[in-house]
């Protein structure tokens, strides 16, 4: 497949960028700093581009069969919260002009449900330096649920996202966290990655959540 791959220079894009390769996928990986990126693969190119710039972006996106954005605003952007929903705005609807139906949207665990109305990012335990990024992420699904036109989905890690190995395990679910045996809700970029891909190949959440976890 072709694959546009907006923000793939970031912790969870380079990543995703790693595993498409992996699978033979043809990659356009889209990025603010291109130097960034020192993967080579005769699969992979590389452009640089500001999401804002709608036009652009869409000439970019034109011609794939699938746009994963990994966008983020920087978790010391004091103006994380409007950035991003700015940004994924743009994103949302340069992928509407370039003709791309598909789109997958790597978002925050901040907005999965632990109890009937209340959401993770809800809770005093919440990480305050984390809290803009969680409740923009937050508002951008409930904004992303309004587009009809496009086959979207929205994807929210587990609780907990580190570093770590591939190992190709994971269990799936939609709008609750998943925890294992030990009440413990986590995954691996590397293995985030994997989840995110095999959703490319065999769509099983059009115009849904789902989230990810050991």
């Amino acid at each position: 497949m072709k694959l546009a791959l907006i923000g793939a220079s970031g912790f969870v894009g380079t990543q995703l960028l790693k595993e498409a390769l992996r699978r033979g996928h043809e990659v356009t990986a889209i990025v603010r700093h291109p130097d960034k990126i020192t993967i080579k693969d005769e699969k992979l190119t590389i452009r640089q581009a500001d999401v804002l710039d709608k036009a652009a972006t869409a000439t970019l996106l034109a011609g794939h069969d699938v746009v994963i954005s990994a966008y983020n605003a920087g978790w010391g952007n004091p103006e994380i919260y409007n950035d991003f929903i700015k940004g994924s705005q743009a994103i949302e609807d340069a992928v509407a002009k370039s003709g791309v139906k598909r789109l997958l949207v790597v978002g925050g665990a901040g907005s999965l449900e632990i109890a009937p109305g209340k959401q993770l990012v809800d809770t005093p335990e919440f990480p305050a330096e984390w809290k803009s990024g969680a409740l923009a992420a937050r508002d951008y699904l409930n904004m992303l649920k309004k587009n009809e036109e496009l086959d979207w989905t929205f994807i929210s890690p587990a609780i907990m996202l580190h570093p770590g190995e591939r190992t190709g395990n994971y269990r799936v679910g939609q709008d609750q966290p998943v925890f294992d045996a030990n009440g413990k809700s986590e995954i691996s970029a590397e293995d985030l990655a994997v989840a995110i891909l095999d959703e490319v190949e065999q769509p099983k959440f059009i115009k849904k959540r789902f989230t990810a976890a050991y």
